[in-house]
């Protein structure tokens, strides 16, 4: 008998959409056997690149899909969170869906620019990206075109948004698949 595939979660938006915190809340509720991977973090602090558009030579597109893969490989359920503009990310993310033997769902946070520019203005740590500059990186629906690709709408809560993801991802009765939750010892006593 072969052991299940993980999971994989895409979940995609322009910037301010609420997906990074999104994606932590998941990640958070599930608990020990899930990834998270943060495009910005990848790309921005790993990597120290800037975005761009598909004209532009990137690594970060590979590395994020790369890293994604490891961790599904060793078998985590993995949340991949990011802008993850269809240009640049568009053929790898299709690439890995379509590759990854286990579930794959994906998520576009559909908000409208002028949220996006509402919930940024309350984010002092971010006070050096302007509204210009979200307003170039702002793409509206720009969905992967994948099969079972949901939209959550810009009226959908946090507590609303994750518990559909848990439960449309199967992520809500899905078993730990790595080591440290099945054998850990320190997973076993908690």
């Amino acid at each position: 008998m072969t052991a299940p595939a993980p999971t994989l979660v895409i979940l995609r938006g322009n910037s301010g959409s609420g997906k990074s915190t999104t994606a932590r809340e998941v990640r958070r509720r599930y608990g020990r056997g899930c990834a998270l991977i943060e495009q910005d973090y990848l790309r921005r602090m790993v990597l120290r690149e800037h975005g761009g558009d598909s004209t532009t030579p990137a690594v970060a597109p590979g590395f994020v899909v790369a890293t994604t893969r490891a961790a599904l490989t060793a078998g985590y359920h993995v949340v991949l969170e990011g802008i993850l503009h269809t240009g640049q990310y568009g053929t790898p993310l299709r690439e890995l869906i379509a590759e990854h033997p286990g579930p794959a769902f994906t998520f576009w946070m559909d908000v409208s620019l002028e949220e996006t520019l509402r919930r940024h203005a309350g984010r002092p740590e971010l006070a050096h990206v302007t509204a210009e500059m979200m307003r170039s990186w702002y793409s509206p629906l720009d969905l992967l075109g994948v099969e079972g690709e949901r939209v959550i709408e810009e009226a959908s809560g946090l507590e609303d948004t994750v518990a559909r993801i848990l439960g449309n991802s199967g992520l809500t009765d899905a078993p730990a698949l790595t080591p440290c939750p099945v054998t850990c010892p320190h997973c076993a006593r908690g």
